[in-house]
């Protein structure tokens, strides 16, 4: 009786680990069954459910920087030390302010992400990779770590499995990546989608070196100085109006 107890308690624990593994955040391993289970929605459907409302409500700044539409291209600028995610758009050379979000969750620390399971918000020059309307965590749009520069410093380092699966996402709980709220992530991705075909720039910093141009230091690494000097550069060379 004792043996199947202790077989019956292993094999839990086994199965709860392999779950927790297969849930992760956004994994695109999860996806397929995710969409199953909710019903296949698309980026198309999406947008004919949200597209009026996030325009009602971005309407007045969108008309503030002389658009009358949404942009067509934009840029997310993240600041981890403030915990809060501004969206600029681009018109007639210039990038301006739409909008600011609060995280609605957080978790790590200041510094870089650096291998699989370390639940840092990655810190970087990314791109969006793709829009997901079956997202698990209400809608998601999935961020390109590890870039050439993450994977250039792990190949130094001798780091290997530098994880993946980066979301910019709904709800509020998170475990490397950056919740915005459901609400919140319902205009990004409209507005998203108005401007993916041009490329969609994320720039993910410890905190807004335009305010504090000092770098944090980070224990674990020694180039710190070198990413955050290409932060820094990048966001002080946006011509944001």
């Amino acid at each position: 009786m004792i043996r199947k107890k202790t077989i019956f308690w292993i094999f839990l624990f086994i199965a709860l680990a392999g779950l927790f593994v297969f849930f992760k955040e956004d994994s695109s391993f999860y996806q397929p069954l995710v969409a199953k289970i909710k019903g296949k929605e698309t980026v198309k459907s999406i947008v004919e459910k949200h597209e009026k409302s996030v325009f009602e409500e971005l309407e007045p700044n969108l008309t503030k920087i002389g658009l009358g539409t949404f942009p067509d291209k934009i840029s997310i600028l993240i600041f981890k030390e403030e915990r809060k995610m501004q969206l600029l758009g681009w018109r007639n050379g210039f990038w301006y302010f739409i909008k600011e979000y609060k995280f609605t969750g957080f978790s790590g620390e200041i510094g870089p992400k650096l291998v699989e399971g370390d639940r840092q918000i990655p810190e970087g020059i990314y791109q969006i990779e793709f829009l997901n309307p079956n997202s698990s965590y209400h809608l998601s749009l999935k961020i390109n770590y590890p870039n050439s520069f993450d994977k250039k410093k792990a190949k130094l380092d001798g780091r290997t499995k530098l994880g993946g699966d980066i979301f910019i996402h709904g709800k509020n709980v998170t475990i490397g990546c950056v919740p915005i709220g459901d609400e919140a992530v319902e205009e990004l991705f409209v507005v998203a989608s108005k401007a993916y075909n041009k490329g969609i720039e994320v720039i993910i910093s410890p905190k807004d070196f335009r305010k504090d141009d000092s770098f944090p230091e980070i224990q674990s690494i020694t180039w710190e100085n070198e990413l955050y000097e290409k932060i820094k550069t990048k966001l002080l060379s946006l011509p944001i109006k």
